[in-house]
């Protein structure tokens, strides 16, 4: 369960709907193919929320990510910041658009050039916003607030990359994201290289910054429970689609996805009273992008799959204000803050999942 509460739940800072992305890859002999990444993404962050993005390896969270940070062009759908589409911007426009969306790296190291001191590494950023802190005076007064902001010292400044243990590495990758004052940042896997003990020191910070600033997260991880524990609301992803979304809470404790639920099945807990009734083993492999299946993406894996999830893709289904499964959207709340999930035969209780004894 997020240990922290939403500065504005009102308010979305990011709305994407219908995005899709497509890259050519080689298929040999001189041929090629369409690798669909992305198909069909909608969802939304709001102001001062944490939204967790959970999946497989290869599920396209990565590449999620780098089209919300215009790395790279969507095929189709749309991308809204404040309402404004950032594709649409070109010069002045776009340059003062990036200093509202920054990013966090999975490796604390490679993400830092090992030739430059922790303060030009974190000052970097103003050499290409200019106009933000205009002299030097201006420069170095920024640069010792966001050394504190993130727990270091000034005198860390003057230190290289080698210098510093991997939390504190991270730190300074925080503290260059936090420097031009973004409105929404993109965690990718930012604790994943990291020991446990240090895990909590930086979630930690970062829940900290967040009360602090008042900044939005997209947090990409594949460990369950630091995306229970961070993050407001989850998006679960297979093969390109969001499958699952919901409220952390709802979604761990009653998921509607046979894929979520093992997920939720397979993640460790140290306490026995919390581990699943059952474990739920998925069996085959992960299918190629290359070539997905038809109808549900999942149906090759799923041990309820029947005919039609071969033949038409499932519609969303949700929790009605019954706590009953139904299909289209639930009558309780927004809905892109409701318990939905992509299936024909949604998963009826918590007991089926084996989230408690049946």
């Amino acid at each position: 369960m997020s240990t922290h509460t939403m500065a504005n739940p009102g308010k979305n800072v990011l709305e994407v709907q219908d995005l899709s992305k497509s890259f050519t890859v080689s298929a040999g002999s001189g041929g090629s193919r369409k690798l669909k990444a992305l198909d069909g993404i909608s969802l939304s962050v709001g102001k001062g929320e944490t939204l967790g993005l959970v999946g497989e390896s290869g599920c396209g969270k990565s590449t999620l990510a780098r089209t919300l940070m215009m790395l790279e062009t969507p095929d189709s759908g749309s991308v809204r910041f404040d309402g404004a589409d950032p594709f649409a911007f070109k010069g002045k426009e776009l340059l003062a658009w990036r200093r509202r969306v920054q990013m966090v790296f999975q490796d604390p190291f490679a993400s830092l050039n090992a030739r430059m001191s922790a303060g030009q590494i974190i000052s970097e950023p103003f050499a290409t916003h200019k106009d933000l802190y205009r002299g030097s005076a201006a420069r170095s007064k920024r640069l010792n607030e966001l050394l504190d902001l993130v727990g270091l010292r000034s005198t860390d400044a003057y230190k290289t990359p080698q210098e510093f243990s991997g939390g504190q590495r991270q730190r300074i990758g925080i503290a260059r994201a936090l420097a031009l004052g973004p409105d929404l940042l993109i965690l990718d896997e930012p604790v994943s290289a990291l020991d446990l003990s240090v895990q909590a020191q930086v979630l930690n910070l970062l829940n900290e910054l967040q009360q602090q600033l008042g900044v939005s997260y997209i947090f990409i991880s594949h460990d369950l429970s630091v995306v229970r524990h961070v993050t407001d609301r989850v998006a679960v992803m297979y093969l390109g689609r969001i499958i699952e979304t919901g409220v952390t809470e709802d979604v761990f404790d009653r998921p509607l996805h046979p894929y979520t639920a093992a997920l939720m099945s397979a993640s460790p807990k140290l306490d026995p009273a919390m581990r699943p009734a059952k474990r739920i083993v998925l069996k085959g492999e992960l299918p190629s992008p290359l070539d997905p299946p038809s109808g549900c993406r999942f149906r090759t894996r799923c041990w309820k799959a029947q005919d039609i999830c071969a033949s038409r893709r499932p519609e969303a289904t949700g929790l009605g204000a019954d706590g009953n499964i139904s299909l289209g959207l639930p009558t309780i709340g927004p809905a892109e803050r409701a318990h939905m999930a992509e299936c024909h035969f949604p998963v009826s209780s918590p007991a089926e999942a084996g989230l408690v004894p049946a």
